[in-house]
């Protein structure tokens, strides 16, 4: 890990107009370039909402205010050239009419100036990397005719395609059964390492995220509760919302968080 690559000063948001109730209130944090973050919080902690405001995908009349300084890039991100966006379902970035290959080629094409022939190249070894079996015959594939796993795949590679500085991944796995989650988490983490991203992982799942993650963020009612690397948040949590958390996830068939966690 090196320099801040985004820092959020005093970020609030705020959904229907200046008189509805902060989704977000007043969040400082720094992200570190090549790092893996965790959001953790609950249902309408925030976590989502930050996410969308990263990404530019705020709806209208949302208000906002504070600061989102892109210190890593020097300019205002490019929507899947600069970050890479992976949702919860799927289907909210795949398009069903498509063939697979026109969907993942199309964003290396436009971002990266190749040729649709060098597209659909790297659309090939993308699937290779994401592990999806006969990547050559599944480019022809729609996606309806993958499982669920397989078609979050997808949506990881059509993500990447062009290489970006920064993936986003809202609640990715939280459709997925424990089986599948720890795949994705796997092929994730070895993606990110692999290609020097930074990854923002939004989960409410903190047993989930404290096996790979670098540093966590708590979250709660739309303030950030905690911040800090993931061994010092899980072994001596600063807040009471985060120990809750922490102990929800302890019962006798489950290990110790901690024993789980990178050093």
């Amino acid at each position: 890990m090196s320099g801040i690559f985004l820092s959020l000063r005093q970020l609030s948001v705020t959904y229907g107009g200046s008189r509805g109730a902060a989704a977000l209130d007043h969040i400082d944090l720094d992200i570190v370039a090549g790092e893996r973050l965790a959001i953790i919080g609950e249902s309408g902690s925030g976590k989502s909402t930050l996410a969308r405001a990263l990404a530019g995908l705020l709806p209208e009349g949302t208000t906002i205010g504070g600061e989102i300084l892109w210190s890593g890039l020097g300019h205002p991100p490019r929507p899947g050239r600069d970050f890479g966006f992976v949702f919860q379902d799927p289907g909210s970035s795949l398009n069903p009419v498509l063939t697979i290959g026109e969907q993942i080629a199309e964003g290396a094409r436009r971002h990266l100036s190749l040729s649709w022939k060098q597209a659909y190249a790297r659309a090939e070894e993308l699937l290779e990397r994401v592990r999806i079996p006969q990547p050559e015959k599944a480019m022809r594939a729609f996606p309806h005719q993958l499982s669920g796993g397989q078609r979050q795949r997808l949506a990881i590679a059509a993500a990447i395609a062009a290489r970006p500085a920064l993936l986003i991944a809202d609640e990715a796995t939280s459709a997925l059964d424990v089986v599948v989650q720890a795949e994705i988490v796997r092929l994730l983490d070895g993606l990110v390492r692999e290609d020097g991203m930074t990854l923002l992982f939004i989960s409410h799942d903190i047993a989930l995220v404290s096996g790979f993650v670098d540093r966590i963020a708590v979250f709660r009612n739309a303030r950030l509760v905690e911040a800090g690397p993931v061994r010092s948040v899980l072994s001596a949590p600063q807040s009471d919302y985060t120990a809750a958390l922490i102990a929800s996830h302890r019962d006798l068939a489950t290990p110790p968080l901690i024993a789980e966690v990178p050093s």
